[in-house]
């Protein structure tokens, strides 16, 4: 980068986006440093690309083809892919134009009364037939790419459904580009996928399975980094990989607290959501990159919900992150307190894996649990749930017995009554 212009005005100019002094002068200065390329960091419409292109005799490209060309680069797989020439394809067909005499709209039809050499009314030059024919070709294959992508999407509900009906929790990893997901979650998965300190790095979601130290089991997303400004194009062209964070029981964020602008980053991060309708899920928020502060114990938890500090490179605090991740999962359980027969060991398992455990004990007739549960499972717990402990308040000759003998004497009169 060889310089850097900024101008303060009260809306951008219609033509050329800068004020006409300011562009005469970014002019003069691409001229000077023999520039060939002039990023805009906001949307550009498709004739101030145009007019600033024949102003500077430079390629010209704004925020959005910015970010297009980024995730090209690192779009891997074929859904990755897919999306990305969908977002690119959007973008470039109302900005599709012709550039000199293999374009012109001018080349056709006769000669006038005067040998002029202009098209006559009516009649389309080559270069228009050429528009049209590659407007045509781009609204074609945007619409093949939007059959595909509708496929990828009903592949991915039906998975969501299977995981579903298992009723494993799914926690959606999200944050600001480069704030560490992958390494977090490479950290907590051991999943190996591409981590690196630049925008980006990871396009296409990456689910793997993981157990709390509750024992509970539970499916770890990775996914997109969200920026601001994040094109709507893009958003669209993603829906099918961002369905994985609305359909996401709570979600993981991940704020880089080394970085000067975290705050503003976050707020970022919650516009997106918004724009996606996940706003208000239950959220656990991994403060990270905590080794590279000099006092980590003095990051503030309070200006983010449920927030845990941690080093995704060194794993500091990532027992602590999915304990917390298990706590605000078991707060959105339904509480249950089920006596289950000892031949139904699986039930047990299930509880344990599927649920949150806060109390077990064995009894005489089978194992007693508290705690919850997810809403998919309390049917199959359904025939097994007893009443939680009544206190009686009747003198009794067990008066000098323990709390736990009370305790399981009236659980037994109360599976029996049932």
């Amino acid at each position: 980068m060889v310089g850097s212009l900024i101008q303060r005005l009260r809306m951008p100019d219609r033509a050329t986006y800068l004020g006409k002094g300011r562009a005469n002068e970014l002019a003069a200065l691409a001229r000077e440093h023999d520039v060939d390329l002039v990023i805009f960091d906001d949307e550009l419409a498709p004739a101030q690309q145009r007019n600033l292109e024949d102003l500077l005799e430079a390629r010209v490209i704004d925020r959005t083809a910015l970010i297009l060309d980024i995730f090209a680069q690192h779009a891997r797989t074929r859904e990755g892919q897919l999306q990305v020439e969908l977002a690119q394809l959007d973008y470039r067909l109302p900005r599709l134009t012709g550039r000199g005499r293999a374009m012109s709209r001018l080349g056709g039809g006769s000669r006038g009364a005067t040998g002029g050499t202009g098209g006559a009314i009516g009649v389309r030059g080559p270069g228009e037939t050429k528009l049209e024919i590659d407007r045509r070709r781009i609204r074609a294959r945007i619409a093949e790419l939007k059959r595909e992508l509708e496929a990828v999407r009903q592949q991915r509900g039906v998975l969501r459904r299977q995981r579903g009906a298992q009723a494993i929790p799914v926690v959606a990893v999200v944050g600001y580009t480069n704030a560490g997901k992958s390494t977090l979650f490479n950290t907590l998965t051991s999943a190996g996928v591409i981590a690196e300190n630049k925008l980006f790095a990871t396009l296409d979601p990456t689910t793997r399975h993981i157990t709390l130290p509750t024992h509970q089991e539970v499916l770890l997303t990775d996914t997109v980094g969200f920026i601001q400004k994040l094109p709507t194009s893009l958003v669209a062209a993603f829906r099918a990989t961002l369905e994985e964070v609305v359909e996401a029981d709570i979600l993981l964020e991940v704020v880089d607290v080394t970085h000067e602008n975290a705050i503003e980053q976050s707020a970022t991060v919650n516009e997106v959501l918004a724009e996606l309708g996940a706003a208000e899920k239950p959220r656990v928020t991994a403060l990270n990159k905590i080794d590279l502060l000099a006092d980590p114990s003095a990051v503030d938890t309070s200006l983010y919900p449920n927030a845990v500090p941690v080093s995704a490179l060194t794993g500091q605090g990532t027992k602590d992150l999915l304990t917390r991740v298990g706590e605000v999962l078991a707060s959105r359980m339904v509480p249950v307190r089920v006596l289950v027969p000892f031949d139904r060991g699986d039930l047990v398992e299930a509880f344990h894996r599927r649920g949150h455990v806060a109390r077990e004990r064995q009894e005489e007739r089978g194992t007693l649990l508290e705690g919850g549960l997810p809403t998919q499972l309390v049917g199959v717990f359904a025939p097994y749930r007893t009443p939680a402990r009544r206190v009686s308040h009747r003198p009794s000759s067990a008066a000098g017995a323990s709390d736990d003998q009370r305790e399981g004497r009236e659980e037994h009169a109360a599976a029996g009554a049932e």
